[in-house]
């Protein structure tokens, strides 16, 4: 039998949305306000999808204390109250819009979730504005 076990984090960060080899204006055309050149901020929301069967012996998909864990040590650790552009490797080199910053997290989450269970995250950059990936 399948169930999601789903666990909510939350991290704040600031970013600039930019292509190094456009010109101002032509980032603020494309990413308006976003491309702001003083950085702005988001107060990130994170829910992480787990789906596996569940175990018969410990009756989970997986412990919570360990996938909150995971999440502290491997996206909040890092993440929070961070300049994205600055202070993460990765979005020196990719636009951290909230769809990369969804991949980013995920990519990152399923080297620690087992293989043998989905994995779907959610990132809600305000309450309207939210992605999600599955790997897919």
């Amino acid at each position: 039998m399948k169930v999601t076990v789903s666990r909510r984090a939350h991290f704040n960060a600031a970013h600039r949305l930019f292509v190094k080899d456009w010109s101002d204006k032509k980032n603020m055309e494309v990413f308006g306000i976003c491309s702001n050149s003083n950085y702005h901020g988001h107060n990130y929301e994170l829910i992480v999808d787990i789906r596996g069967d569940v175990d018969p012996i410990t009756g989970m998909v997986i412990d919570l204390k360990e996938l909150k864990d995971i999440i502290k040590i491997e996206i909040e650790d890092i993440l929070d109250h961070k300049n994205l552009n600055l202070d993460v490797d990765y979005f020196k080199k990719v636009v951290p819009t909230a769809e990369n910053i969804c991949i980013f997290i995920w990519n990152i989450l399923r080297l620690k979730i087992d293989s043998k269970n989905d994995l779907e995250v959610t990132l809600y950059e305000t309450t309207r504005n939210f992605v999600k990936y599955s790997g897919k």
